[in-house]
């Protein structure tokens, strides 16, 4: 049988440990690797393509066996990681970002469509493949968030499970560099955000894509998709205590009306918390079969009208700074009339983003964005977002700008 490669083309910044550079956008010949393809076990060969190169192409079947023990199998949790504050500056504008955060969705996304139809066909969830994916977008979210979501939220897949989990893996990346924690912390709620939801494979397919309103029995099939996780991490290993926590508790809500245990306000761990929340606000905010998507600020602001009820109040007022009061890769109506994409939050006034301009004040569209950085216009402009709008509205398609 033939040897297969599965080449995927990559930022040099986003290698890692692991991983078998199988191509170079330069001649080999021209470095100092002595055979056309390197197995990355040293930093210093990851440090060394770094300078010589832009992009690689690595081969996702080909995987070098770490020497030691991964994340995602560590039992052991520094006890104060969750009190570190650890401040991340954007380390690149979202412009330049962008491709690479492009690169790092792309990646994550087909990562999980393999897992997850690997699950779904009876074999064993790949830790290594989790890593790989998770990785990347960890990079990117710390180099740029913005960046990240502006992309997510010009292409959604057609696959609510695979997109919903690659959302809520760098939403909570996202989350957890605004709460300051340490990179590794960081990688290990974006690895449950990505996982949260695993058990699900383990359900029927039509149950799950059924429009209307379920019978007891079957929410209880449902909620049963926590046990089938909790199971499938147990049999690869994966003993990283944050991510059996998200996945053991995402369900919990701050009243004690979650499930499966019924926990409530701070019985449930801080990484439950947070993916609790993100859960609900990417469920909310992408499409469903019983239900069409609310905007994501429509979602933030649903959110917190249930404050202290379903989700700690002080969490989510944590998770609206992070986002803003209109995220990034929101569609938003100016008070021009004119429909805009926000690209990137202004910290100082949240209310007054940098957008792009999509369309004329009668709704039609331009040929090209125009960028506009609200705080930057005088008061008396009188330019401000007036409404947010949810995906498709007015006709308008922010991925032809972008994509």
């Amino acid at each position: 049988m033939a040897f297969e490669i599965e080449e995927r083309r990559i930022d040099v910044a986003d290698l890692q440990l692991g991983m078998f550079v199988c191509r170079l956008d330069r001649p080999w010949e021209e470095t100092p690797f002595a055979l056309q393809g390197v197995a990355l076990t040293r930093l210093e060969d990851i440090e060394t393509l770094q300078q010589l190169c832009r992009e690689v192409w690595v081969d996702a079947r080909r995987l070098v066996p770490p020497d030691a023990p991964q994340a995602l199998m560590r039992a052991d949790a520094p006890r104060h990681r969750f009190s570190s504050r650890t401040h991340y500056a954007d380390l690149a504008a979202v412009e330049d970002e962008a491709p690479r955060a492009r690169a790092a969705l792309e990646n994550a996304s087909q990562i999980v469509d393999g897992l997850f139809e690997d699950v779904t066909s009876g074999r064993e969830l790949s830790v290594e493949r989790v890593e790989q994916a998770v990785r990347p977008l960890v990079a990117t979210v710390l180099r740029s968030a913005d960046a990240f979501f502006l992309v997510e939220g010009l292409r959604r897949s057609d696959s609510y499970s695979y997109s919903h989990a690659v959302s809520c893996s760098a939403l909570a990346a996202a989350f957890g560099r605004h709460m300051g924690f340490d990179e590794e912390t960081i990688f290990s709620l974006a690895a449950g955000g990505l996982l949260m939801d695993v058990g699900k494979t383990r359900l029927p397919e039509q149950l799950l894509q059924y429009p209307g309103s379920l019978a007891p029995s079957e929410v209880d099939i449902i909620r049963s998709h926590i046990g089938h996780g909790l199971a499938l991490l147990d049999e690869a290993g994966i003993a990283n205590l944050d991510v059996l926590d998200i996945v053991r508790t995402h369900h919990e809500r701050h009243d004690g009306s979650g499930y499966p245990d019924g926990l409530a306000g701070h019985a449930i761990p801080i990484s439950g918390r947070m993916l609790g929340i993100i859960d609900s606000y990417d469920a909310m905010s992408s499409a469903r079969p019983y239900r069409a998507p609310i905007s994501r600020h429509q979602a933030l602001q649903q959110i917190y009208a249930a404050r202290n009820r379903l989700h700690q109040a002080e969490m989510i007022e944590q998770f609206q700074v992070c986002l803003g009061v209109y995220p990034t890769g929101s569609l938003v109506e100016l008070s021009t009339g004119e429909v805009a994409i926000v690209m990137a939050q202004n910290q100082v006034r949240r209310l007054r983003p940098r957008v792009a301009i999509l369309s004329e004040p009668n709704k039609q569209p331009l040929d090209d964005f125009r960028a506009v950085d609200l705080m930057q216009l005088d008061d008396d402009e009188g330019v401000d977002i007036v409404r947010s709008l949810a995906v498709g509205d007015y006709g308008i398609d922010a991925s032809r700008f972008f994509l």
